[in-house]
């Protein structure tokens, strides 16, 4: 299986890709590179909706570099994962325990077999709800689990008070696999970088631009109904203050202050009820740290690095 290598982003060296069939038959894209000479410790790294794998070479030369082995992989419906609808631009599931699925045979598959303990968790977004969520249902595969602006909650809005119920109520009626009102299949990512919510960092901005431009197959456009309406029957389920205290791995929640995505008070109020957690807000960042200016992108690593075994100290 293929990765996407231009100029600005080409692919860490000693990568291994391939793909992994899940219980359900979904093929998924996954790639998996080695530690370095002499370390051991492995990262998963979990994607946000509507990213890829080219999106987090940066990131695996930053895990490397800090002597980790490091596995990720598309969720189904994006990158080059197997997509379900006719429409590939269409962001679809039916429910959030799909995702664990998808999580389930890249552990067994790859990550178990192939790459070396201890193994820990590095979830954007989406991925940090997923994480979450396996972890809370009795997954024990990661000694520590790193969210970046995990998606708790949606930042409170007029409208986010109906938005259960009319989504439930578009799939009553047939309307799950239609895009979410207002939604259209222009990839994410995409938009204009004056005013883009995900990053104020203006080259890796434009760098996954050119990496979709490279290859239109991974965009994604705008959520449809039934995952819209997934999304929030799993957030839902984190506003009981008792979730959070039923985890048991430690948990570092790193949340942006200027997050238009997802609500940033929310990861605060969810930090707050974990047993092993702790939680760190980045004043001035936007949604995607990961992709954010490097002095974002430093606290955050400094954050990794205090909190994860192992990881060296510069």
């Amino acid at each position: 299986m293929k990765l996407v290598s231009i100029p600005a982003n080409p692919v860490p060296d000693h990568v291994v890709t391939g793909v992994v069939k899940t219980l359900d038959g979904v093929n998924l894209r996954f790639a998996r590179w080695a530690p370095p000479p002499g370390r051991k410790g492995t990262v998963v790294v979990m994607q946000g909706r509507a990213e890829f794998i080219e999106k987090y070479f940066e990131t695996v030369r930053d895990l490397r570099a800090r002597g980790f082995a490091v596995a990720t992989f598309d969720w189904r419906g994006q990158g080059l994962s197997d997509r379900k609808l006719s429409d590939p631009r269409k962001g679809y599931v039916r429910n959030f325990s799909e995702y664990g699925t998808d999580l389930e045979a890249v552990m067994e598959q790859v990550v178990l077999p192939d790459c070396p303990p201890p193994i820990f968790a590095l979830a954007h977004s989406m991925g940090g709800a997923v994480a979450i969520r396996a972890c809370h249902d009795g997954s024990r595969w990661f000694e520590r689990v790193v969210l970046s602006a995990p998606m708790i909650a949606l930042p409170p809005s007029r409208f986010l008070r109906v938005a259960g119920p009319f989504a439930r109520l578009l799939r009553v009626f047939g309307g799950g696999t239609a895009y979410v009102p207002g939604g259209d299949k222009k990839p994410e990512g995409e938009e204009n970088f004056i005013g883009n919510p995900l990053t104020s960092d203006p080259v890796r901005f434009a760098r996954n631009c050119a990496v979709l431009e490279a290859e239109p197959a991974l965009g994604l456009g705008a959520p449809t109904v039934a995952w819209a309406d997934a999304a929030l029957r799993l957030m839902k389920r984190f506003e009981d203050p008792g979730y959070g205290g039923q985890i048991r791995q430690p948990i570092l929640m790193v949340a942006a202050g200027r997050d238009e995505i997802v609500s940033t008070p929310a990861i605060e109020q969810f930090g707050m009820n974990l047993l092993a957690g702790r939680h760190l807000i980045l004043p001035g960042a936007k949604h995607e740290i990961l992709q954010e200016q490097d002095h974002y992108r430093n606290q955050f690593w400094a954050a990794f690095d205090a909190f994860v075994p192992g990881t060296p100290r510069y």
